[in-house]
């Protein structure tokens, strides 16, 4: 019980200290989240999940795992139990979830650790849960993705498909952390892997969440570098059966804290490399090795989640190649998004059910030839209308590039521009430099990875934007008479001039209902000296960019001189959404994202600075969005609610 209270103190610490200053600053009436969507029913009669071979199972705790740099980590292996209570003698298949939050203690974080363990192995499969290097009861130095423990991933694979209580065959299975640990562990392609089934995993770690559009994530990575260090300074239960391993464990794991975490926090918060895209985080980025995982692969997302951006360019990425793939986008922030527990409203069955269904068949090898059939490649909830729709792919013949061009004059909390596929009228909007923009949207609850959903400190600015619009300009349409169905990447081109040279601009794509209700729908973020664009990388559709990429590396970076004008690419993260009859498509654009993002210290001063939008024919400012195009309906169709 100690432990599970320490656990509970240190995790309510935490949280706290990133809503801190949103429950100070949000309006004092809170409310809870937004009802979730509706739940479908089962989206096909030819499959039922079967019912369980053993009604209990058995734990072994800190089973050792040596990696072959001599280094143990720790595992604790669940099996089912036979009618005496102890673990049956029989050879089973191997899901393997690797966790950098404390094996012993993560069944305490809510959702943080995924689905019911023992769902699977009720029905035929043996849990294998690894603490990483470095936390938990696992030796070494913890480095967040380095080279070394990316190697350990492929390694753990290895030796679970080689031990007695193992046919073989082995899987892997957790959000998050552990989600881009299979990405890893698929890639080293180690013998026996089968199937992964990753939930929100992120791919590129620089632009998916360390620094969205080239300022630090001050909500989330804190938060989160604080967690793992923080649960890796618990004593390691193995402290007892083993002490030497057990102490040592707890020396390193303090050493990182202070040889790791400490110095990366300050040198990003100063400027210093961690600040910028490079080899630190290319090491780390799972999108760099996606293209050695061969394996089938099922993909949960969310619409609001940290790694909105990432996840499906490691779906698309495996769905190109031919490796069977699936993806569920959902409307969850990180933490629903881990839980999976609202999973079935896409209309498929609850998580467990999902990952039964796509272990069994490409695990246990059972025939299920209606798989594919009754689960569509792409599934997403599509905001506004509120339903889910399938699709073949995320990007491809079914949308069309529709550019709106900003036109007019804006002023902030008095005067809206306009947004038109027609000619724009020359005119131009002050970006105020107004540091508490953010704080009343639902980037604020996306970048604490869902806390305030979680602990119900949800405000009513998380359903209508209209008060933290009051921070910035906004340019929309006129209520539109066809509606406007979004899948995918947006870019917004802005023609900006700044009196400092540099600043940053915050977007927001939402819909205005009738009623004046503002929702968000997805937002980004880009750093005005860090503008060069990578056309290699970049994405096109039509000839438009939808998708921008920027080096963000210190040679890249270059102010406006002189009161130039320049275009601008802000990469808006991708989303499904529909902008429906009667409602107006708006463009926000503000100076600051708190608590998500803050500019280091260097260029702190540069930040508070008042950026010029320019709107005209000559400085054609426009905001370009896939839509799916009215023909498409049989690559893109709703499920019935």
């Amino acid at each position: 019980m100690r432990s599970r209270r320490t656990f509970t103190v240190l995790s309510t610490v935490l949280a706290g200290l990133s809503l801190t200053a949103a429950a100070t600053l949000a309006p004092a009436a809170a409310t809870q989240a937004p009802a979730p969507a509706p739940a479908l029913a089962r989206a096909a009669d030819t499959w039922t999940p079967r019912g369980e071979d053993y009604t209990d199972t058995v734990t072994l705790t800190d089973l050792a795992i040596p990696m072959s740099d001599g280094v143990i980590l720790r595992g604790d292996l669940m099996v089912p139990a036979g009618p005496d209570g102890k673990a049956i003698d029989e050879k089973l298949p191997v899901v393997v979830t690797i966790t950098a939050y404390n094996k012993t203690f993560q069944q305490y974080g809510g959702g943080l650790a995924g689905g019911d363990a023992s769902y699977l192995v009720k029905r035929g499969y043996a849990q294998l849960t690894v603490d990483a290097r470095g936390t938990g009861s696992s030796e070494g130095t913890w480095q967040a993705f380095a080279a070394r423990e990316n190697k350990d991933a492929g390694e753990v694979m290895t030796w679970a498909h080689e031990q007695s209580w193992s046919n073989g065959n082995t899987a892997m299975t957790g959000p998050s952390y552990m989600g881009i640990s299979q990405i890893w562990a698929g890639s080293a392609q180690p013998p026996g892997l089968r199937a992964l089934f990753p939930q929100v995993p992120g791919a590129d770690v620089y632009r998916d969440v360390v620094a969205s559009g080239g300022q630090l994530d001050v909500g989330f990575i804190p938060l989160w570098l604080g967690l793992v260090t923080g649960t890796g300074i618990i004593p390691p239960a193995v402290t007892a059966s083993d002490p030497a391993s057990g102490i040592g464990a707890l020396l390193s794991h303090l050493s990182g804290a202070l040889t790791f975490t400490t110095p990366l926090l300050l040198d990003a918060v100063l400027g210093q490399e961690p600040a910028y895209d490079g080899e630190f985080y290319e090491e780390r980025s799972s999108i760099n090795v996606v293209d050695k995982v061969n394996v089938p692969t099922f993909f949960v997302s969310g619409e609001y989640d940290l790694f909105q951006r990432g996840t499906p360019l490691l779906f698309e990425n495996l769905q190109q190649r031919g490796v069977p793939t699936k993806m569920v986008i959902g409307p969850w922030d990180h933490l629903q998004g881990s839980s999976g527990a609202d999973i079935d409203q896409a209309g498929y069955g609850e998580l467990g059910e999902l990952q039964l269904r796509w272990f069994d068949h490409y695990v246990k090898g059972m025939p299920d030839p209606t798989l594919d059939s009754d689960i569509a490649p792409l599934t997403y909830y599509e905001q506004g209308s509120g339903d889910w729709r399938t699709s073949q792919r995320w990007i491809g013949p079914q949308l069309q590039a529709t550019s709106y061009r900003l036109s007019g004059s804006a002023i902030t909390g008095a005067k809206n521009g306009g947004l038109t596929t027609g000619t724009p009228t020359a005119g131009t909007a002050d970006v105020l430099p107004l540091p508490v923009a953010g704080l009343c949207t639902r980037s604020m609850n996306q970048w604490t990875a869902g806390l305030p959903n979680a602990t119900g400190l949800a405000s009513p600015c998380l359903e209508n934007n209209a008060l933290n619009d009051k921070a910035g300009v906004v340019f929309e349409t006129e209520p539109v008479t066809t509606p406007v169905s979004i899948q995918g990447p947006i870019n917004a081109r802005l023609y900006v001039s700044s009196t400092s040279g540099d600043g940053m601009l915050s977007v927001a794509v939402e819909d205005v209902a009738p009623d004046g209700t503002v929702s968000r729908l997805t937002g980004g973020w880009q750093v005005i000296s860090f503008r060069e664009l990578d056309t290699s990388k970049s994405r096109y559709l039509d000839g438009k960019l939808i998708q921008p990429f920027h080096p963000f590396t210190r040679e890249s970076k270059r102010k406006l001189l002189g009161g130039a004008v320049e275009p601008v690419d802000v990469e808006v993260f991708p989303t499904g959404a529909q902008i429906q009859k009667g409602h107006r498509l708006r463009l926000a654009v503000q100076s600051f994202d708190i608590p998500h993002l803050l500019p280091t210290l260097p260029d702190l001063l540069g930040s508070l600075t008042v950026m010029k939008i320019h709107t005209s024919a000559a400085y054609p400012s426009e905001l370009t969005l896939p839509t799916i195009r009215p023909s498409a309906s049989t690559a893109v169709s709703r499920i019935r609610r």
